[in-house]
Formats: structure tokens, C-alpha cells, sequence
């Protein structure tokens, strides 16, 4: 079986495998975001604790969490569903997914480090690895720099450099999303009041229409009553002769 550690704390990760079925046997029966000590993986683990965190089974057939089971299943997945991307609008899909115990079956297992032991685990707490991309939100832009509303946010965007052979490097940034500028305020303030206008504009249809009706109703009357009377005097004109 395959351990892949990862250390959120440097950003760094390792594919570790072993074959002794006596270390394999402490992570049996396990379920997934359970704690496991690293004592059972050698001395060079000892004091640290991982924590299980996903893994795939042999035919690559990933962990779902809430499946209580260590067979594979076939659920039908909607969007928001872990293990599955939705296509098309409102698609539903059945999809084969391993249960969250695991199982000899099991090819790569994820283990998180929670708690740091007493050593140093070379390539994964000795290094620190580099954001690739940062956040992209203004608010969590400002959150990870400390920064105010008022600051430009141009400048703390995490920017690298593509080099392709045979061209000029390119200096990439990600867009800032929910940035409240001028512009945005402007195009709110003027939604509002196209709604507000045609709120008035709706109120003011209605009541045209309401005094329209009222007119047809009266009018409407006015000829029942004007047929009533001719044929009252009708009748009395040949009741008379």
C-alpha cells in the first residue's frame, strides 16, 4: 500500500510505500478523518499523528466519505456530491465509489499531518514549498496581507512566470473576484433604480387597468340596464294594443 503524506504546514508532500502487513493491519478498519499515530509506520514517524484523510482502491476507484462500508457501491451522485462533477444543468449520475473503512483493498491511502513528532521527515517538514496560486477573493486577499478596505490589492496578487522555449516569458496573475470599486458601486446604484422605476411604472399600469375595468363594468351596466327598459316598453306597447 501507498501513504501519501502530505504537511499542510510547508506545503509538501510524499509518497511513501509499504509492504509489512503488520503496519498495514494498525490502518484496517479505520474510517476516513480519523486520527492514526505514526508510531506504526517506524521510529523515524514516531511522535507524529496523521490524520486519514481520503485514499483510491486498485481499480483507482476513490473514498467517499459517509459510506460505511469497505466494498465499492454504486450511489447516484448529484452536484454538490464529493466524487462527482456535474456535466449539465439538473444531471444526476451512478457512479461506483470505495466506502470510507479501510480495507486491504485499498491501493493509496491520504494521511494529513496533524501533529508534528519528534524528528524530521526528509522532503516533507525539512522543505517549505512556494504558494503556486494565491486567493483570488478580495476579502481573503486582505485577510491573508492584513490589509484595509482601502488598499490597492493590484500589488499583493501572486503572480508567476511562464517561460516557453523559443518565446518571451509571460508574468500571469489571477483576476481579483468581488472587488467593490466605483464602477461596481455605479452599476448597483443604477440597478436599483431600474427596479424601483419599474416598480412605479407597474404600480401605475395597475391602476390604469383597475380604473379601465371599472369603466367597461359601469359601461356594461348601463347597457343591461338600456336593453332592460326597451323591452319593458315593448312588452307594455303590445300589452297596450
Amino acid at each position: 500500500m501507498k501513504f501519501n503524506i502530505s504537511n499542510p504546514a510547508s506545503g509538501a508532500q510524499k509518497v511513501l510505500e509499504v509492504d509489512d502487513e503488520r503496519k498495514l493491519r494498525e490502518f484496517y478498519d479505520k474510517r476516513m478523518n480519523q486520527e492514526v499515530v505514526g508510531d506504526v509506520l517506524g521510529d523515524e514517524f514516531k511522535g507524529y499523528i496523521f490524520k486519514i484523510s481520503g485514499g483510491n482502491d486498485k481499480q483507482g476507484f476513490p473514498m467517499k466519505q459517509g459510506v460505511m462500508t469497505t466494498k465499492r457501491v454504486r450511489l447516484l451522485l448529484r452536484k454538490g456530491s464529493s466524487c462527482y462533477r456535474q456535466r449539465r444543468k439538473g444531471e444526476r449520475k451512478r457512479k461506483s465509489v470505495r466506502g470510507c473503512i479501510v480495507s486491504a483493498d485499498i491501493q493509496v491511502l491520504n494521511l494529513v499531518i496533524v501533529k508534528k513528532g519528534e524528528g524530521e521527515l526528509p522532503g516533507l517538514t525539512d522543505v517549505n514549498v512556494p504558494r503556486r496560486l494565491g486567493p483570488k477573493r478580495a476579502t481573503r486577499i486582505r485577510k491573508l496581507f492584513a490589509l484595509d478596505k482601502g488598499d490597492n490589492l493590484d500589488q499583493y496578487r501572486l503572480k508567476r512566470e511562464i517561460e516557453r522555449p523559443g518565446k518571451k516569458p509571460t508574468i500571469k496573475a489571477g483576476k481579483i473576484q468581488r472587488l467593490v470599486t466605483p464602477e461596481r458601486l455605479q452599476r448597483k446604484r443604477a440597478l436599483k433604480a431600474n427596479k424601483r422605476d419599474r416598480g412605479e411604472e407597474d404600480k401605475k399600469q395597475k391602476a390604469a387597468y383597475v380604473k379601465l375595468k371599472a369603466l367597461r363594468v359601469k359601461q356594461a351596466k348601463e347597457r343591461r340596464a338600456e336593453q332592460a327598459s326597451k323591452r319593458r316598453s315593448q312588452n307594455s306597447a303590445t300589452k297596450s294594443s
